[in-house]
C-alpha cells in the first residue's frame, strides 16, 4: 500500500470516528421519571385551577371553518356514551394532557443499540404508552389501521430528539369539541435542560387547520416518583340516555357560544380562532372590532 493511500484512508477512518463519537456525544438520555408541570395554559389543562377550556374559547388556535361547525356541534355529554369512555387522549393532544411520565429505553439484548424509547403516562383521563422507534424503520403505507398513539418514528438533530407522528385516530387537539382529523400528522422536539424536558409539538392537519398548530410542554425530574397504572373504566349505566343517541347540538342551536367572549369583554370574532388570531398583530383587530361595538353600543 502507498503511502499516499495510507495517508488517505487513515483520514476517512478518523473522519468515521469522529462522526460516530459526535453523534453519540450528540444524544440525550431522556429516560426516567417525569413530573407534569403546568407552565402553560393552566385554565385549559387544568380542570381544578381553571376549568378546563370554555366552550366557544378557540382563541390561539389556526382552525378553518369545517373545525368550527365540529367544535359548535360538540356536546361534552358525548364523553358519557360506553364507546367513548375509554377513549385516550390521541398523540395530537398526548402532551398537552397533563399527568406524569415514565421514559424508557428500549435496546437490543445482544448489541445494546437503542431500538426505542417507551413513554408511559398517567393522567386523570387514564394511562397511555407510546412507543417511539429509533432504528430507521419506515412508517408504514397510508392504508394501514390507525391508532390513538399513531407510528412515531425519531432522529437526533444534535441534543434534540425530532420525532414523526402518523397514523393516529382521528381526535381533538383541545377538550371542547376542536377536532383533529385522522390526516393529521405530528411533529415533536424533545429538549432536555438540566432537570427540565420541553417538548414542542407541531400538529399540521390539511382538514380542520389552516396553518401548523405550535404548542410546548414541560416536565420536571422527579427520580422518587412512583407512576401506577390508571384504570380506564366502563360505567354501565347512563343518567337519561337512551340507546343510539349520540350527543351534539345542531347549526345555530349552541347558546353558550357566546359566554366566553362576553365575559371576557371580547369582541366574539376574537374568540372563534384562525389563522390570523394567533399573532401578536391580531391586537389591532381586536381594538378595532371593540371600537366599532362600543359606537354601535346604545348610550
Amino acid at each position: 500500500m502507498t503511502s499516499s493511500r495510507l495517508v488517505r484512508n487513515l483520514g476517512f477512518l478518523l473522519m468515521a470516528i469522529t462522526l460516530a463519537g459526535g453523534r453519540a456525544s450528540a444524544q440525550t438520555d431522556f429516560s426516567g421519571e417525569w413530573a407534569g408541570t403546568l407552565h402553560e395554559d393552566v385554565p385549559h389543562r387544568n380542570d381544578a385551577l381553571g376549568g378546563g377550556p370554555e366552550i366557544g374559547d378557540y382563541t390561539g388556535l389556526p382552525i378553518n371553518e369545517a373545525a368550527r361547525l365540529r367544535a359548535e356541534a360538540w356536546d361534552a355529554s358525548i364523553n358519557s356514551l360506553r364507546e367513548h369512555q375509554t377513549i385516550v387522549a390521541p398523540a395530537a393532544y398526548w402532551a398537552r394532557g397533563g399527568g406524569n411520565m415514565r421514559i424508557s429505553k428500549v435496546t437490543d439484548e445482544n448489541t445494546e443499540r437503542l431500538i426505542a424509547f417507551k413513554i408511559y403516562r398517567a393522567g386523570a383521563g387514564g394511562s397511555t404508552t407510546r412507543m417511539i422507534w429509533m432504528d430507521g424503520r419506515h412508517h408504514p403505507p397510508d392504508y394501514v389501521a390507525h391508532t390513538w398513539m399513531g407510528f412515531s418514528t425519531g432522529r437526533w438533530e444534535g441534543q434534540m430528539l425530532t420525532v414523526e407522528t402518523t397514523h393516529m385516530k382521528a381526535g381533538w387537539i383541545q377538550r371542547n369539541g376542536v377536532p383533529a382529523s385522522d390526516r393529521a400528522s405530528l411533529i415533536e422536539h424533545i429538549v432536555r435542560h438540566g432537570d427540565y424536558l420541553t417538548i414542542v409539538t407541531v400538529v399540521d392537519d390539511p382538514v380542520y387547520l389552516e396553518e401548523p398548530l405550535m404548542r410546548s410542554t414541560s416536565w420536571v425530574a422527579a427520580p422518587a416518583q412512583q407512576i401506577l397504572a390508571v384504570p380506564n373504566e366502563i360505567v354501565d349505566e347512563i343518567a337519561n340516555g337512551r340507546d343510539g343517541f349520540v350527543p351534539h347540538r345542531l347549526p345555530g342551536a349552541n347558546d353558550q357560544l357566546r359566554l366566553f367572549a362576553d365575559r371576557l369583554g371580547l369582541p366574539i370574532e376574537a374568540s372563534r380562532g384562525g389563522r390570523e388570531t394567533t399573532y401578536p398583530e391580531y391586537q389591532l383587530t381586536i381594538k378595532e372590532l371593540t371600537s366599532r361595538r362600543a359606537k354601535k353600543s346604545p348610550q
